[in-house]
């Protein structure tokens, strides 16, 4: 299947159903990503700083964060800033500046990340017309036997931006983890697991809710974690 082919039947699965997934072997081919560039990405989320804004108490969530505009089809990373939602869509942690750590430069610079933002460009904004805020987010849900892992903790929700694109990167030692989409008045739409490195999936924010079920280890003696890559696209004008 050419590019033109395959970005015309995720336009059309968001058109009609609001969302797209992708499977991870198809996206890893697609993107043209090498073992090595792949092994290097994923590496990164070992070092990520804990999340300590969340309002449950919960630690057992890192993550890193970084901002782009996108203009003219060009990403220019911007100023390091901090992550703001509405108590409208996340009625847990909104309503606060949250300041996380940056996203290290060599992971940006890796093809694997300008593949993705390049795949999310043409296919948010294939005209290559708008202008965009964009913000990367690197999530590590870890889970134990003291604590259960929380991918979604607000619940069933939306990020409050125009698209977004969830693409696993790993599951280490887990059971469950299910993601769960729903119309904006609550209904359920379906539900699947990202299981495989890889595995995509696209979000029209205005149309769908999303959240993901707890996670709990499989070996309680072992490290278990979920870690994933969350891009957004917010029309600035």
């Amino acid at each position: 299947m050419s590019d033109t082919d395959s970005l015309s039947r995720i336009d059309a699965a968001l058109a009609m159903d609001g969302y797209a997934r992708l499977p991870g072997a198809a996206m890893i081919d697609r993107l043209a990503i090498t073992p090595a560039d792949w092994a290097a990405f994923a590496a990164s989320w070992h070092d990520l700083g804990p999340d300590r804004f969340m309002a449950d108490g919960g630690r057992y969530r890192r993550r890193r964060h970084a901002t782009f505009a996108l203009r003219g089809g060009s990403f220019t990373r911007q100023p390091h800033q901090p992550h703001w939602q509405s108590r409208d869509y996340n009625p847990l942690n909104g309503d606060v500046q949250r300041w996380f750590d940056p996203v290290d430069p060599a992971t940006i610079a890796n093809p694997v990340a300008q593949a993705i933002l390049a795949f999310c460009a043409d296919s948010f904004d294939p005209a290559g017309s708008g202008n965009w805020h964009v913000e990367l987010h690197q999530f590590r849900i870890e889970a134990s036997t003291s604590e259960q892992g929380r991918p979604t903790p607000e619940g069933m929700h939306r990020d409050g931006v125009d698209r977004v694109m969830v693409m696993l990167i790993e599951r280490r030692n887990l059971r469950e983890g299910v993601t769960r989409i729903g119309a904006p008045d609550g209904t359920p739409l379906g539900e699947f697991t990202l299981t495989d490195p890889g595995d995509t999936m696209l979000i029209d924010d205005h149309r769908i809710l999303h959240g993901v079920t707890e996670i709990h280890p499989l070996d309680p003696d072992q490290p278990a974690w979920r870690d994933a890559l969350v891009v957004t696209f917010a029309a600035t004008g």
